[in-house]
This record gives C-alpha cells, structure tokens and sequence, in this order.
C-alpha cells in the first residue's frame, strides 16, 4: 500500500515547516536512501519572475527546511535547479532565483543553485508516446530527485502538481516545442506521465499552505489550503491532490492517464493517510474548459463536425488586455506556433492559428492574458 503524509500549517515559519519535513523524511525513513556521497537534486517550480507573496512558486522556506533536513540526515552534495518557462539562460535564471528567494536560501544554506544551461538526452524505451527527452543537466546528474511542487489549478492540465512540476526539467524553450508536438490535452498529459517516468523523482513535497485557484498556473488567485503533503509515489500524491482540491480525478489527465497505466492505485482506499486528515477545500477553483464534455454523447459520424463546431465556438481561448499588456513579448516567445506578434508594442494573437496551450496565459508577467470562454458556458 502507497502512503501520503499530511501536515497542517497556517504560515511559512521557518522552525515549524522544518519539523514538519522532518516528520515526513521520518515517515519514509529517508535516512535509509541517502548518505553522504548522494547528489540531491531539489526541483522546485520555478514558473517565473515572481516573489513568493504572489504564490506562483515553490515557497523558498519549504526548499530551505528540505536543505536543513538533507543535511541532517549526512547529504554533502545538494543542488536547487530548475528550467522555468521562457529563455533558459544564467541572466534568466538568477533574475527568477533573485524574485523567488531562492539565491538568499541557497546562499544562506551553502548550496548549488543552478547555473548549468547544458542539457543531455535521457531514453525510456517503454515509454507510451516519447521515448527521450532532453533533461537539464542537474536532472541528469543526480542519485536522488526531491520534487517540490506547488499546488496551482492549471488551465491546460487542470492540475499543477508533482507530475506537472516535471516539465521543468525540459530545458528552456524546448517546453513549447512539446506544446507544438502535443497541442491536444490528451496526448500532452500522456507525454508528461511519460517525462515522470523518465525523470522518476524519488520523493515528493507538496507546498500548499499558500495554494494557487482558478485561472492557474500564474494567473489565479490565492487559497489557503494549509498543507504540506508527502510521498514517494507522485501519482499517488497527484491523485490525493485531486481528494483535497474536489476534482474527479478523472477529470485529471495525468492522474486518470497513470491510473490506465497502472501506476496509480486509482483508489483512495489503497494509499495509506499519516497525519492529518485528507479533508477537502470547499470551492476550490478550477480553470474549467467544459467545451467538450458533451462530446462523448455526441453520435460517432457527428463527432468531427461536433468537434469542429465546439473549437470554433465553445473552446476556452487566450485573450490579451491590450489597455494592459506591455509589449515585452514574453508571450510570443513561449508561442509554440508562433502565433503572436507584438505590433505598436502590444500583442496580438492569430486566433486561426492559436493551440489553446495557453503557454501565454502562463508566462505573462503582468497578468495582461485573460481565458475567455464561451457566454454558454460562463455562470
């Protein structure tokens, strides 16, 4: 039987979310996987250019307390990467690291932060759809993968969890190339189980004291869920997620996609709970596209028609605030199709020729990209 451990807290003070790491490591006996010659590497999200007031990214107190706890348990060699969205390069990064308060953690706790842009490729033959992927190098390098993910609603997966924090191992604007190669929702969630195969984290934090709702994974807004969960089964944890926030989980597509795979259990019953109770948020929100929900009640030979009528008109879609947007094109470089030019220094999207990934949405600093739905559909 798997197992998800539960704290509760209703701030980010330092003392206490160390403890509750510690509880955790101790739940797993940690101490047994890791020595003194183990590379850690702790992969947190990263997203973008934001402080953690603006509950975007990982908590820099939650990686600190896993730093304090690793050290603890003997680890000498601890590394704190990730490729956030956009260009991958060192100016990049140390600007996100500088907003996200990880260069002060790190330097504070005497440890790698990332500046290594180099990445390799990493195979897995059994794999459903990619059978490599290119992996920073940090990825690559280490014996151990602590994924420390914030819990955001997210508007293409429905979920930013452990499996969805993943993608960040793909280096830089890779990302949107795998956009480009999987634009429909199935297909790219396939691909993210297949990433955390290939990654295959070893041990789990969730940050969701300070949660992200609605429009995520940039764009929400803030929830005080005050948690912080453990395992070392993501998809499990991924699963117990979906428990916590009120979504089906089926409605999930990582989490639904593992459970046809097998790599989830698929049953609340079979993951053991310690701690507190899994007890769900009332109301959370999500970033629903209900477009095509109906489509499986739809006749067989009406489906293509159906299908194009419901893209056309009834899809969730991108939409720039042009009174403000700022022209700093950060959504047309994340564009996989490049649909979006920045004319008179603002943008402007092709709708004919838009994927719907709503990387824009995602990587707009200013919050200037709406997701406009259909009037059928708005309550």
């Amino acid at each position: 039987m798997s197992m998800v451990s539960i704290t509760k807290h209703q701030d980010y003070r330092l003392e206490e979310i160390t403890t509750a790491v510690r509880t955790h490591f101790k739940r797993f006996q940690l101490e047994q996987q890791l020595s003194a010659n183990t590379k850690v590497l702790i992969k947190p999200n990263l997203l973008m250019k934001r402080r953690p007031e603006e509950f975007t990214t990982t908590h820099p107190t939650l990686v600190e307390a896993a730093i304090i706890c690793l050290k603890e348990l003997g680890v000498k060699h601890i590394t704190v990467a990730d490729s956030p969205g956009g260009l991958y390069t060192v100016s990049a990064l140390r600007g996100i690291y500088q907003a996200s308060g990880m260069m002060e953690v790190c330097k504070r706790q005497r440890v790698i932060l990332n500046e290594d842009i180099s990445f390799q490729e990493k195979g897995n033959p059994s794999a459903v759809l990619v059978k490599k992927f290119p992996l920073i190098q940090p990825v690559i390098q280490a014996d151990f993968i602590l994924d420390i993910c914030k819990l955001k609603s997210h508007a293409m997966t429905g979920l930013s969890g452990a499996v969805k924090n993943l993608f960040g191992c793909i280096p830089g604007l890779t990302k949107p190339e795998f956009h480009w190669r999987f634009p429909e929702k199935e297909q790219f969630c396939q691909m993210l189980v297949d990433l955390c195969e290939t990654v295959k984290p070893d041990f789990v934090l969730v940050d969701a004291i300070h949660a992200m709702e609605g429009d995520g994974p940039s764009g929400g807004t803030m929830r005080k869920v005050n948690r912080i969960l453990a395992s070392n089964q993501p998809y499990d944890l991924d699963y117990c997620l979906c428990q916590l926030i009120g979504v089906l989980p089926e409605r999930i597509l990582t989490v639904s996609h593992s459970i046809q795979r097998g790599l989830c259990c698929g049953e609340l019953c079979d993951i053991q709970i310690i701690g507190e109770s899994l007890q769900t948020v009332a109301d959370f929100q999500m970033p629903q596209d209900k477009g095509l929900d109906f489509m499986a009640w739809v006749p067989k030979f009406l489906r293509k028609p159906a299908k194009a009528i419901t893209e056309k008109f009834l899809t969730s879609r991108p939409k720039i605030r042009t009174a403000d947007c700022i022209g700093c094109g950060k959504c047309a470089e994340s564009c996989p199709p490049k649909t979006i030019q920045i004319v008179d220094r603002k943008a402007k999207i092709n709708d004919k020729n838009c994927i719907r990934c709503f990387c824009c949405h995602e990587m707009c600093p200013v919050k200037a990209i709406d997701i406009k739905r259909s009037r059928l559909f708005l309550k």
